[in-house]
């Protein structure tokens, strides 16, 4: 297979990846939120985020240090967009945890 084209393939899973770690993260959080258990539901998509996104970088990567590295952009590129995309929610959808007194 062409080199490029494998590395612009390993370019888009590691966004695909980093897309499901990155978005599930931010639904983690929101359900963490208003859950009664959140460790438990934090720790628990930590565990099964951290695993696919290794999982998936190990098989991207195919023992070639190349894909590996555009995996990892992609990773890292898919983080701002996921970043950029929950910052745009309008105020009604953000929800805080209640403060204190």
């Amino acid at each position: 297979m062409n080199e490029t084209l494998t590395l612009v393939l390993a370019l888009a899973a590691g966004g695909g990846l980093g897309a499901v770690f990155f978005g599930g993260l931010w639904w983690t959080v929101r359900k963490g939120v208003s859950s009664k258990q959140p460790a438990l539901w934090i720790f628990g998509s930590l565990l099964l985020r951290g695993i696919l996104a290794l999982v998936g970088f190990y098989f991207v990567s195919g023992g070639q240090w190349q894909r590996l590295l555009a995996c990892l952009l992609g990773f890292v590129m898919a983080r701002l967009v996921v970043t950029w995309l929950t910052q745009t929610l309008p105020a009604s959808e953000a929800r805080h945890a209640p403060q204190s007194r």
